[in-house]
């Protein structure tokens, strides 16, 4: 095989080939999440909020984007805070984690929301950032399911 055509070869199978997730990452970002998902449970919104890129998330719903953090925040007290009939129970649940690169990674999962006054059934992507050596969620994009 000639050297030009076997290096093409071997640069696309680079370039197509998700990057592993170092296990300590990947905790890290797992991490994240639950301690997100147990402040909303909690009814702590301002800490559900400190897994986000703050002031400048980019979060995305319903075909509309959020006015990055302090409008995200603002969103969720004012649509579910109260008490816990209100707010409802999260989970999330069948997390995939990609690294994009050192400081990048791609997460795609599922979400439930049960009780509450608005409860549904998902799926997030999410890119999280690793700034200042800990990871938050850049762009969030909810797609509930109808």
């Amino acid at each position: 095989m000639p050297k030009p055509l076997l290096l093409a070869l071997l640069l696309a199978a680079c370039a197509t080939t998700p990057r592993l997730v170092p296990a300590s990452e990947e905790a890290a970002i797992r991490h994240v999440v639950a301690d997100m998902e147990a402040a909303w449970n909690r009814g702590d919104f301002a800490g559900y909020m400190a897994g986000f890129k703050n002031p400048d998330v980019v979060f995305v719903s319903k075909g509309r984007f959020q006015q990055g953090w302090q409008g995200t925040l603002d969103h969720y007290v004012r649509d579910y805070g109260g008490d816990p009939a209100r707010r409802g129970r999260l989970h999330f649940w069948d997390l995939r984690i990609e690294m994009l690169s050192p400081d990048a990674a791609q997460l795609i999962g599922r979400y439930r929301l049960e009780g509450g006054g608005k409860p549904q059934t998902g799926i997030n992507t999410r890119l999280f950032r690793k700034v200042g050596g800990r990871w938050v969620i850049a762009l969030n994009h909810v797609s509930a399911e109808e």
